[in-house]
């Protein structure tokens, strides 16, 4: 079964909204609705995430930005910002490319861009 058929949007927000829920459902289900969700709620995601990026990783600024306005991060200052190793950064984002088929690097991901 393939990752966008494991939720819907009224299971996505029951988990969202749960107050005692496991981190790791929440941020699968939080992962599903920026893939899957609503354009209203993909939003309201993505500013949430940008100001707990700011708050928590206030060294960490985007090296360019999405044609929609989606901060890109260099690879390096992303994983030294979440202290890891670089390589074990880009694998995760290469394993949500291939989980996802969603693009995850810049239009080359060689330049160590990611968004």
């Amino acid at each position: 079964m393939e990752f966008k058929d494991l939720w819907d949007i009224e299971s996505a927000m029951k988990v969202l909204t749960h107050k005692t829920v496991d981190g790791k459902l929440w941020a699968e289900a939080v992962e599903w609705l920026m893939l899957n969700g609503p354009a209203e709620i993909k939003q309201l995601l993505l500013e949430s995430s940008m100001t707990a990026t700011k708050s928590s990783f206030p060294e960490l600024k985007p090296s360019s930005f999405t044609i929609n306005g989606q901060p890109c991060y260099n690879l390096e200052d992303l994983a030294k910002a979440l202290q890891m190793d670089e390589k074990e950064a880009k694998e995760i984002l290469m394993q949500k490319e291939a989980e996802h088929g969603k693009l995850h690097f810049g239009d080359d991901p060689e330049d160590g861009s990611v968004h």
